[in-house]
């Protein structure tokens, strides 16, 4: 037989003319050579996997058919949904015996690739987690624990929420007290300059609370020396003489500009005037 004439297996060089053989990337080899070279070994009865056999395989382990069988009841799982733990293949129903959480609702087992809610170690069926008022699935939305029970938004703020006396929506975290009655902190304003006194130091006026820069400018008594308000609020010291006050930086001489502040004075029409500028005058 001539060379053109010759089908040989390419690692062993015998003659595949008449005998089974394998082609792997345009490359001939015969089945023992094959199986030798290129066949997988079977992850539980380590025995290669030959031309014959079905090559079952799961993340890089390969399996005879025969071979691919549940690791608790050896049912085999070829064909049929299955699990992985510690490096063992389950069936379904043995994983969930074994592994799945309960449902804390129905109590009965959540299935490997049933769609669940999980919070704080608890597990529910998605269609078991639901609001405590309503009783519809919560799902995917917002929810707010409440003692022993769970409420979608708009149930827990009908039920529990305090209502801002301003806007008189639900106040849901945080809020302001004032006068016994809640505000939303964003709520709570100054009667005069509507900014938020959340945070700030305030006071009120005929039960309408004022940031102290409103209270002083609307209420407070003018300094008769720079004209400006005088409150005891930011902590001012003042001088008050016959129903007229000054800041006490402001109560000087009208003369000289000396500071009257525990000295002797002396009056004359509306000025103020030390000791000495009074005895001149």
């Amino acid at each position: 037989m001539s060379a053109a004439e010759r089908f040989d297996c390419h690692y062993c060089k015998g003659s595949l003319l008449g005998n089974k053989y394998v082609t792997k990337e345009d490359t001939e080899y015969c089945t023992k050579c094959y199986e030798s070279l290129f066949s997988n070994c079977c992850a539980e009865c380590t025995a290669p996997i030959g031309c014959n056999s079905k090559d079952l395989s799961y993340k890089d382990r390969h399996w005879h058919e025969q071979c691919f069988n549940c690791a608790k009841c050896s049912r085999s799982l070829v064909e049929k949904a299955f699990a992985a733990k510690d490096n063992q293949l389950l069936c379904t129903e043995c994983y969930s015996h074994e592994y799945s959480s309960k449902c804390t609702t129905c109590k009965k087992t959540i299935m490997p690739g049933s769609r669940k809610m999980e919070y704080k170690g608890s597990s529910w069926h998605e269609t078991c987690f639901q609001c405590n008022r309503c009783r519809q699935p919560i799902g995917t939305k917002s929810f707010i624990p409440k003692d022993t029970g769970y409420f979608c938004v708009p149930c827990f703020e009908k039920q529990f929420a305090y209502q801002c006396c301003a806007c008189k929506k639900a106040i849901t975290v945080g809020g302001v007290t004032y006068q016994e009655k809640p505000w939303h902190r964003d709520c709570f304003l100054c009667i005069g300059c509507k900014k938020p006194l959340s945070g700030k130091r305030f006071t009120s006026r005929e039960n309408f609370p004022y940031c102290l820069d409103c209270f002083s400018n609307l209420f407070a008594k003018k300094c008769v020396g720079c004209t400006k308000a005088i409150t005891s609020l930011a902590g001012a010291k003042y001088v008050s003489f016959e129903e007229r006050q000054w800041h006490s930086e402001c109560f000087t001489c009208t003369l000289c500009s000396v500071s009257l502040v525990g000295r002797g004075f002396h009056t004359q029409r509306d000025n103020i005037l030390c000791a000495d500028c009074g005895r001149e005058k």
